[in-house]
């Protein structure tokens, strides 16, 4: 895999002879959209696309609402580690009860992971390593007193511990089974207390400074990591989202900056109370620790022992992933989204090229370069759900990021990065989550995975995100015309989620490659494998009633992006996320995680625990092929 998707190691030559919109598109009466208004029309549904998919070489499956995870005929899935198995030499075993130490959890592996890449071993078929996110934990299975909030510093550490990325090797046995090499070298727990540095244009800038760091150069630890990417040279990003829920204070008279309410800092009520026992999170006594999060993490698998950096020239927001390619022109690309709601699309784009020659010369690309933010504008013919866009460059002394706008150094763009996009007036987007880049084509494509605030005051619906109140969500996808590194693009709508059982007709139906067989809310996660097959996962309302009626529990879909077809692969267990997916260079098998099963205290997987656990899951075809096929 080469993005947070799996693709090919080599660089994407997109080819625009190949482009071609979703069939059917131009026929969704959608006029009131492109306006902006709030007055918005029934969808006129053409024809639902047809079975005729030959990219798509398995049955679609229902929807569940079972405990236990669903598959398409001729597959299997199996669990290859749970949340709090031993990792690293020495870790004891899962405590049901929860009772094991944070000195334990910092051996076991992390809770609630997330996206993950796979690396294989130089020369080998059957060995290789995986880097998984650990992105939360949940504290009423965590803590042996089941409370939600931390007692003591204690809990504190070992909720800390239970953060960041695990990092396991791997190998193939019998029957295309995989399993966690104990011991391993390379196993490694990187927690919210591992030691870090800073790299790039806000190294060291007054506002990453603390006590404890006055060079505003080493920072410790992640957390919050949601998806991933992987570099060419075969390193692994981990991205920061939801930061500022880790911090709060105590103090009553403290006032919030304005740029700490930009990244919706709460310091009353902050989701975990770590700053009651660490004073680093406390916004009163640490303010600038705030800004020391929200990066991209860059971590060499293959080097147990060498110090994560945070790559500052690629912006600070609520990363959701990094999907990086290789321009025509040798360029690294890095597309990124900011999950949240009415946040925006980024594109990064080095200075210097890919060097596949010397890939220890390649650590500079995520250094020097240009962050670009996007605006989708509508067709200049009105034709609805489709259109054309471009990205603006977020450049000190461009475009109003100047310093009577307190963009006085390109630092203060980064670090503020939200503020700066706002000054060039980009598109606020339903919450981009995952983006993968076609390898067949080079085409990019984005989960927009809701947004309940659509069509509110200061958010008035637009062409990319054409529904007010968006429950269901939407894929975009946008050519740059024949290179990344291009300033312009086209773009159309994938799919537009919706719920034909629920809405048979009007804007909440979708289009028509949505049908009461494949119905499905909240796309999140997403890749592509190296055939062009689209995996599409989701996070969103499994109440199978009232919307969601007939959508059963969180699923994973597979769409082919030439007839626009969707069918589904698998269903996960009760009230959980699938998310995170990676393939073996072979793509017989594929890793993807069932994050926060039982989050409604509602289900015991994997294993009948009183403690239903966050796992890898490994999926193979019974006949040992290629998935998907």
């Amino acid at each position: 895999m080469n993005n947070q998707s799996p693709l090919p190691n080599e660089a994407v030559t997109p080819n625009p002879g190949r482009r071609k919109f979703l069939a059917g598109t131009g026929a969704l009466s959608l006029a009131g959209f492109i306006g902006g208004g709030l007055s918005v029309p029934s969808l006129a549904l053409a024809k639902p696309v047809s079975g005729g998919s030959q990219l798509l070489g398995f049955d679609g499956i229902p929807a569940s609402t079972a405990d236990e995870i669903a598959i398409a005929d001729g597959y299997q899935a199996d669990v290859l580690i749970s949340w709090g198995d031993p990792l690293v030499d020495g870790a004891p075993a899962f405590d049901a009860e929860g009772k094991n130490s944070a000195a334990d959890q910092e051996k076991q592996f992390g809770d609630n992971n997330d996206g993950m890449s796979f690396f294989a071993m130089e020369g080998s078929r059957d060995r290789g390593l995986i880097a998984v996110n650990n992105e939360y934990v949940n504290e009423q299975y965590l803590y042996a007193h089941g409370d939600s909030k931390a007692h003591d510093a204690e809990d504190v550490k070992k909720s800390q511990a239970g953060h960041g990325v695990s990092v396991m090797e791997v190998r193939r046995g019998q029957g295309n089974r995989w399993e966690v090499v104990r011991p391993s070298r390379y196993n490694r727990r990187i927690t919210a207390n591992t030691p870090m540095r800073f790299s790039g244009p806000a190294a060291g800038d007054a506002a990453l400074r603390t006590a404890a760091d006055p060079q505003g150069m080493n920072v410790l630890g992640t957390f919050g990591n949601c998806a991933n990417g992987k570099t060419p040279w075969g390193t692994y990003l981990t991205c920061e989202e939801n930061f500022d829920t880790y911090f709060g204070t105590k103090k009553a008279d403290f006032s919030l900056t304005a740029a700490q309410k930009r990244y919706t800092l709460s310091p009353a009520d902050p989701e975990r109370n770590w700053s009651d026992f660490d004073p680093r999170f406390d916004v009163a006594k640490n303010p600038n620790e705030f800004n020391r999060h929200g990066w991209i993490v860059e971590i060499d698998p293959f080097a147990p022992d060498s110090v994560p950096v945070k790559r500052t020239a690629l912006g600070r927001f609520k990363h959701e992933n990094a999907a990086v390619t290789v321009a025509k022109s040798g360029e690294l690309v890095v597309y990124m989204g900011d999950d949240e709601r009415g946040e925006y699309i980024y594109k990064y784009v080095s200075k210097g090229k890919v060097d596949r020659a010397n890939p220890a010369a390649n650590a500079r690309l995520l250094d020097e370069g240009t962050l670009y933010v996007a605006i989708f504008d509508g067709d200049r013919n009105g034709t609805p759900l489709k259109g054309t866009g471009h990205w603006v460059a977020l450049v000190q002394g461009q475009h109003g990021l100047t310093a009577d706008n307190g963009f006085r150094t390109q630092a203060d763009i980064l670090i503020n990065t939200r503020g700066a996009a706002d000054v060039v007036k980009a598109t606020r987007m339903d919450r981009p989550e995952w983006i993968a880049v076609n390898p067949h084509d080079g085409r990019a494509y984005c989960t927009l995975t809701n947004n309940s605030k659509r069509g509110d005051e200061g958010m008035p619906i637009n062409a990319a995100n054409p529904r007010p109140d968006n429950i269901y969500g939407q894929i975009i996808r946008w050519d740059e015309k024949g290179d990344a590194t291009a300033q312009a693009f086209d773009w159309d709508i994938f799919v537009l989620c919706g719920n034909p059982i629920a809405h048979p007709q009007g804007i909440y139906r979708g289009t028509p490659n949505i049908t009461e067989q494949n119905t499905f809310n909240s796309p999140d996660g997403l890749g592509f494998d190296e055939a062009g097959r689209l995996w599409i996962l989701t996070d969103g309302k499994y109440s199978n009633k009232g919307d969601y009626e007939g959508q059963g529990n969180n699923q994973m879909l597979v769409g082919d992006p030439q007839n626009g077809e969707i069918r589904r692969f698998m269903v996960g267990p009760k009230s959980c996320e699938l998310t995170g997916i990676t393939f073996t260079p072979d793509y017989k098998t594929m890793f993807v995680n069932v994050q926060h099963p039982g989050e409604e205290k509602d289900s015991h997987f994997p294993d009948n625990s009183p403690r239903p656990r966050s796992s890898v899951i490994m999926i193979t075809r019974k006949d040992g092929g290629v998935l998907g096929a």
